[in-house]
């Protein structure tokens, strides 16, 4: 019974995602756009747990009746995809019909994305870029680009999702894990101080965050081009 309590509470813990989803989804509502944020950072954050402690506790084998797989796909759609498409649509980042666009590619890509049975490598990377569309959302918001760029970066991210590209998982791609960790570890306290400000981040916020995402896009395409050495 202990070992079902344990188990079921990590379920329990990936759950609160679907909360703090409302909670985002009902800050986007009044077009509050730093709490809205905060919100998914704190979805993400609670994303970035709940792995390890199901595999810590074991929940396939002590609460296998409970898809914990399916249960985190539900609220990621919802945090990584939905919510994000809607704040693009509804911010005025982009024109009307452009931020339409945007949304639509965003939401019909995304969903078919998460239903691809080949999203995780071996190393347990992505293949494809991974539809998390909060964190661009949160660099678009703060870097503030013209509007072309932007739909530009939703675009190709977008066709990106659909190709044999690797792209790293902070906490399970092993080869650089400590680096990939440092660096999502910034990334998400940037972040953090970004919202907080309701997004009028200082010169060194922003360069920061640029830097630590342009790592985390791009990290797992470099090792891909630089396989890791074997040892004989």
């Amino acid at each position: 019974m202990t070992h079902f309590i344990k188990a079921f509470s990590v379920h329990l813990f990936t759950a609160t995602g679907a909360a703090l989803a409302l909670f985002a989804m009902l800050a986007a509502g009044d077009k509050d756009w730093s709490v809205m944020f905060l919100w998914l950072l704190a979805a993400l954050i609670v994303d970035g747990i709940d792995g390890p402690l199901a595999r810590r506790y074991n929940v396939k084998k002590y609460a296998a009746a409970w898809d914990g797989v399916l249960l985190d796909l539900i609220i990621d759609f919802l945090t990584y995809v939905f919510i994000p498409a809607y704040a693009i649509t509804r911010s005025g980042l982009l024109p009307e019909w452009e931020g339409w666009i945007a949304a639509i590619v965003i939401t019909v890509t995304g969903v078919i994305y998460f239903a691809d049975t080949r999203m995780k490598t071996a190393d347990n990377s992505f293949s494809g870029f991974p539809g998390c569309w909060n964190m661009v959302a949160l660099v678009l918001f703060a870097l503030g680009p013209a509007p072309w760029i932007s739909l530009t970066v939703i675009g190709v991210l977008a066709l990106a999702q659909f190709f044999g590209l690797k792209f790293i998982h902070p906490v399970r791609t092993e080869r650089w894990r400590p680096l990939s960790l440092l660096v999502m570890v910034l990334w998400v306290g940037t972040a953090i101080w970004i919202g907080w400000g309701d997004f009028h981040p200082p010169q060194v916020a922003k360069t920061l965050l640029l830097l630590s995402s342009l790592y985390l896009l791009f990290a797992g395409i470099v090792q891909q081009i630089l396989p890791a050495s074997t040892k004989s």
